[in-house]
């Protein structure tokens, strides 16, 4: 991305970039694909301890940021994440905790935010159902009052690290309004199924809700009335996720320059060929836009802007589309090396690929813009 960044922030930047390169390589990231966790937790407390899940929170919990403007500097992991294809739960872990530190109340906050901020403590946001609907309008599953009770009836489905983690955030409808709920993943009623990825380096889980029985003071925020919470966690969800696309794209684009300038074919490099520069002209303006669009993103969500919420569905839809159309083109870049499970393009494009889908494809967030817009 191309945010200012301040003299801490470049450190920050360049100290994520140095310990996920030697802690995480690619090779790594390839090791874990058999593995049923997904992620090395040593890695993860590791990265808590440079401050990736601490970002969000607030200092009295433990957390703090490096600039003090926490989404910008998650964003700048969220990147350097993505250059590497790394597992793990940066991204549904920073949701909760953003959650939590806004419409947390002061127990949830006590009990919750330390861990998340050391690492010690996964949690994760169930938003989406098995029909694939990401916006609110799309809940269906049920938090129904019973005493000083909510039972919790219905399915989430693409929920990121669910297997693995200790408390999940539930988007749930109680009569005509949302309501977001924290629910024990060992709950009693409580299954998580994993799900096939494309995304062989990600972890999502179908999670049922059979009757889960969870108290009154689970319930984040008020009843009925989370829909303003929900939209907020989802553009945060968003600007960490565009800036990790960018991220792929990105790095993707450089070893692939770097391939063609390298490459010879009928005694010139590759890249010295006319239409392949002009591809990679386009490409490279399509990449610049994506910087672009995700930094003015980022600023908005950040500053929580009246704009906000149409930039993460333009941002979304833009950067969802272009970052496969780039990936692709360095597929055909680099010949028929760049089709085989030796290389690692296909990580890469697997990555954009479910980044894409997941909180809503392009074309959703062309139709919420639209909506937003009032067309």
């Amino acid at each position: 991305m191309e945010l200012e960044l301040t003299s801490d922030q470049e450190l920050f930047l360049e100290t994520t970039r140095k310990f996920v390169d030697s802690e995480c390589p690619i090779a790594r990231v390839r090791e874990l694909i058999d593995d049923p966790v997904g992620f090395d937790r040593d890695t993860w407390r590791r990265g808590a301890e440079l401050g990736w899940t601490a970002l969000l929170v607030p200092e009295e919990h433990g957390g703090g940021s490096i600039s003090g403007a926490p989404l910008l500097d998650a964003v700048i992991v969220a990147e350097e994440l993505g250059r590497m294809v790394q597992p793990g739960p940066f991204l549904a872990v920073n949701v909760v905790a953003s959650v939590l530190a806004t419409a947390g109340s002061p127990s949830q906050q006590a009990e919750f935010l330390a861990g998340l901020a050391s690492g010690e403590v996964i949690a994760t946001w169930c938003l989406a159902e098995p029909a694939g609907i990401w916006a609110a309008s799309g809940v269906a599953l049920e938090a129904t009052p019973d005493g000083d009770d909510f039972v919790l009836h219905g399915t989430k489905s693409f929920v990121q690290d669910a297997h693995v983690a200790d408390v999940l955030l539930v988007v749930a409808r109680t009569g005509d309004g949302l309501t977001q709920v924290l629910a024990p993943r060992e709950a009693e009623g409580v299954t998580v199924e994993p799900l096939r990825c494309l995304d062989l380096a990600r972890r999502l889980s179908q999670v049922r809700f059979d009757g889960v029985r969870v108290p009154a003071a689970s319930v984040v925020g008020t009843v009925g009335g989370a829909a303003a919470d929900v939209e907020r966690a989802m553009q945060v969800a968003l600007a960490l996720q565009v800036a990790e696309t960018v991220g792929v794209t990105d790095r993707v684009f450089d070893f692939t320059l770097e391939w063609a300038q390298d490459r010879v074919a009928f005694g010139r490099p590759i890249g010295s060929y006319q239409a392949l520069k002009h591809r990679f002209a386009d490409m490279k303006m399509w990449l610049e836009a994506s910087k672009g669009t995700a930094t003015a993103v980022a600023h908005a969500v950040a500053e929580q802007r009246d704009d906000a919420a149409e930039l993460v569905s333009v941002a979304k839809a833009y950067v969802g589309d272009a970052s496969i159309r780039i990936i692709q083109d360095c597929v055909q870049m680099h010949g028929g090396i760049g089709v085989t499970w030796e290389h690692d393009l296909h990580l890469y494009l697997r990555r954009a690929t479910s980044n894409a889908a997941l909180y809503g494809s392009p074309r959703e967030h062309r139709e919420r813009l639209a909506s937003l817009l009032g067309m």
